[in-house]
């Protein structure tokens, strides 16, 4: 059918579209020759689904399967509810008696995942397994903030402990297999599925990496609770040209490895078992038939040993592409390149052992394929425990601990962008007494099911606790006038006279605005425009009229831009789509019985003009760092320059930001070492080439201080400047952070460790090194502030 009938299904559904492609992505299989080679290569020894007891019994079964038996595993298929066209097929019973179908996702319950495993186990001639996957992005049916929101914890340890409970909700329902983390690095706020990710700097994209495949896998596959981690979308889908979805990337070679792929390889050396190729072409060549990728970076240089699955119809897709006229030509270009799993496609199904028998694709590439999915299953202990306890399935779902950590992340998530001084107030928020009522306000004041996100997985919005439930329940129902305003994409001139009406009878409105998250974001959410939908502009003005102090709510799945807002709007706490303890979290915050401690983690744009838009950014030869851009330019000096006529350069709010209720100074940064050997950092590279964090050689480190009266958690960045180079650097690199508690008037000296890895580079010559440099440092709130020093690095 039709892609466009599936890109269209995917929009209706998106907690069904349950890609079992990305759970096992890394499988890659190269061309004949580089491939054998590349699958001989050493894996990291705690790889629990590379182990010798793994291969052994790989080995043994791999040699009692037939051709069609060996293909039947590198197909993956969506079951259950509707998720628009694929396959086509209806006789998944039968071929999964036959031995047909390696994975299914899209089936969510124990009971309907084990109806198919007792007929793989007991009625397949071998047995074997089926993997069963399912999206399940920030949560099972304990939904937490979505990932862009709990990236803005700058938090790994909590994004762990989330995955760890998504991970247990999931095995106990039968789910073994999830088509997370997203690690794309996104750098452009129209692009929708921004949401599932990081935001756009490598360096925290590892970390969050690193601390979802921890709480996916645990440290045995074969646990009870752990489920396998699918990375995904390899690679560069965020660059998609005009942020617009699925469309074309052209990313060079070195950006590619300085900016792109540093959170895979996190991912990857945290033992990932799987990762997923993208939708989109890279550099001419679709990802799921790019033999550099796939072959080359992943297999030969990472030594990937895992399983790399398509996404939803991306094999077929190559035809779309044009780099297939037939089927059977797109199957095996992905084949070849390295995807072992076949989502949706049928292609795999339909073409691949008759090419075998022909000789256009050799058995060995097959049989490597095969290798490396039965590889994950007997790493996840399929084959010893294939079923799941039906009886204890209900009894692991939303536990209080697990809804506990849900309110706590959402709290962490939460950015305060804006808390200026009103009328009787030195900064609106927190609220405090004498308080008389509240006017509540706005179409997401009151929606359980946005406030769960896109991509819920198994999420309910009856679950969810909304921001005007827990306000009344927090003030009593006689103190919050609550007014819709109308819905998020349309308002009569009633529901907004209403709510100014609302707002005339409090003494401060709280208005909660933003994005429809199953419409507006995540896949095929794609947006020219980053306004207000609907008429939310023209009610956010006509409150702000009535000159009642406003905290505006923002839920959203990427930044917006909103002039007006943050120019006339005292007080603006981005919450994101926090989950389904939204309404708790933000009644703690908004009163101050919780610190905000969120930061951002993409730069806010001004307007989309300046998409997209990212602080790690290089230098141009003409900067424009000491000219007014408030104003036009006025001469040839103010003209000239890497600028904009009409908009400043810089973001309405840099990477990194967010306030707090208190105020926190930041003292000059102090070098252990001025002076450090290039050279020797150079061989400390080469000799922790797997590990997350070589050994320190200086430490740099600063006084903060929280100078104001109020406790504060905040986030202290160390940034990093190399000049001198081989290749241009950014103006600013995030190397390290910590996030500290501080009482009033308390003050703590934060350090940091200052390794090879802090000073590593691509060079010219697309070498990871270090070479001699000048060096800035900063220790900052931010990507744009924070006092500097130097140090050099010399040959």
């Amino acid at each position: 059918m039709p892609i466009r009938m599936v890109q269209m299904a995917r929009m209706i559904q998106p907690i069904q579209l349950v890609r079992l492609s990305v759970a096992w992505c890394v499988i890659a299989v190269a061309g004949p020759a580089a491939w054998a080679q590349s699958h001989t290569a050493a894996v990291r020894p705690d790889a629990s689904f590379a182990n010798a007891s793994v291969e052994g019994r790989v080995d043994a079964l791999l040699d009692r399967m037939t051709l069609d038996e060996k293909v039947g595993q590198l197909v993956l298929y969506s079951n259950g509810a509707p998720t628009g066209p694929g396959t086509g097929r209806t006789d998944y019973h039968d071929m999964v008696r036959r031995g047909e179908i390696g994975g299914l996702f899209n089936l969510t319950t124990a009971k309907e995942i084990n109806e198919f495993q007792r007929l793989a186990v007991k009625e397949s001639r071998l047995h074997i397994p089926i993997l069963f996957g399912l999206d399940v992005i920030h949560g099972f049916r304990t939904t937490f903030p979505v990932p862009l929101g709990l990236a803005s914890t700058w938090n790994p340890t909590l994004v762990e402990e989330a995955a760890r409970v998504a991970g247990h909700e999931s095995a106990a329902a039968g789910v073994r297999w999830t088509f997370s983390p997203m690690v794309d690095i996104a750098r452009d706020a129209r692009w929708g599925r921004m949401i599932e990710g990081a935001g756009e700097d490598p360096y925290l994209g590892e970390q969050m990496a690193r601390a979802y495949v921890r709480g996916y896998q645990g440290k045995d596959l074969a646990a009870p609770g752990s489920i396998a981690a699918c990375v995904k979308h390899f690679v560069g889908y965020g660059a998609a040209e005009g942020g617009r979805d699925y469309n074309t990337t052209e990313i060079s070679e070195h950006t590619l490895r300085q900016f792109y792929l540093p959170p895979f390889k996190a991912a990857v050396d945290e033992g990932a078992a799987s990762l997923m190729s993208a939708f989109s072409s890279l550099n001419a060549v679709p990802t799921s038939a790019n033999s550099f990728t796939l072959n080359q970076v992943l297999r030969k240089e990472w030594k990937f040993r895992g399983l790399v699955t398509s996404d939803w119809t991306s094999i077929a897709e190559l035809m779309a592409h044009g780099i297939a006229n037939d089927g059977a030509t797109a199957a095996r270009r992905a084949l070849t390149a390295g995807v072992e799993m076949d989502m949706e496609s049928n292609l795999y199904h339909l073409h691949l052992a008759q090419m075998v028998k022909g000789g256009q694709v050799p058995v060995a590439v097959v049989d490597e394929a095969v290798r490396r999915v039965l590889r994950v299953k007997f790493a996840l202990g399929l084959f010893d425990h294939p079923l799941v306890e039906e009886d204890k399935e209900a009894s692991a779902m939303l536990l209080p601990a697990s809804r506990e950590l849900a309110r706590k992340a959402a709290e962490e998530s939460f950015v305060l962008l804006k808390n200026d001084a009103v009328p009787g107030y030195a900064q609106l928020l927190p609220l405090s007494s004498p308080l008389g009522k509240i006017a509540l306000i706005g179409p997401l004041a009151d929606d359980a099911g946005n406030m769960l996100g896109s991509w819920a997985g198994q999420g309910r919005a009856e679950d969810a606790i909304t921001l005007r439930t827990a306000l009344t329940k927090q003030l009593g129902a006689d103190r919050v006038l609550y007014a819709s305003g109308g819905s998020i994409i349309a308002s009569s001139d009633a529901e907004i006279a209403s709510a100014v009406a609302a707002a005339n009878l409090a003494d401060v409105v709280v208005l909660a605005v933003g994005e429809d998250a199953g419409s507006m974001t995540a896949e095929a959410g794609s947006r020219a425009h980053l306004d207000l939908p609907g008429r939310q502009e023209q009610l956010l003005e006509a409150v702000a009229a009535t000159g009642k102090p406003v905290v505006m709510v923002l839920f959203s799945g990427r930044p917006l831009t909103l002039p007006w807002a943050f120019a006339h709007v005292p007080a603006v706490l981005e919450a994101w789509f926090p989950g389904l303890e939204a309404g708790p979290a933000l009644v703690q915050t908004l009163f101050g019985e919780v610190q905000p401690s969120g930061r951002l983690v993409v730069s806010w744009p001004r307007s989309v003009g300046q998409e997209p838009l990212y602080y790690n950014a290089l230098n141009t030869g003409r900067p424009a760092l000491n000219a007014d851009l408030t104003h036009p330019p006025t001469d040839g000096l103010e003209k000239y320059l890497s600028r904009y006529i009409d908009e400043p350069n810089s973001p309405q709010f840099p990477f990194g930001f967010g306030l707090t209720y208190s105020a926190i100074q930041y003292g000059d940064p102090h070098l252990s070492d001025s002076r450090l050997s290039a050279g020797k950092l150079k061989t400390l590279l080469s000799e922790n080439a797997t590990s997350s964090k070589s050994a320190a050689t200086a430490t740099v480190s600063a006084e903060i201080t929280n100078t104001g009266a109020k406790p504060a958690d905040e986030v202290v960045q160390l940034y990093v400047r190399l000049e001198g180079t081989s290749t241009a650097q950014p103006v600013r690199a995030l190397k390290g952070f910590q996030k500290i508690h501080l009482a009033p008037g308390e003050t703590r000296r934060v350090s940091f460790d200052l390794g090879a890895d802090t000073f590593a580079l691509w060079d010219d010559q697309n070498h990871y090194t270090v070479e001699p440099a000048r060096v800035t440092l900063w220790i900052a709130p931010d990507s744009a502030h924070g006092n500097s020093t130097r140090l050099m690095l010399e040959p």
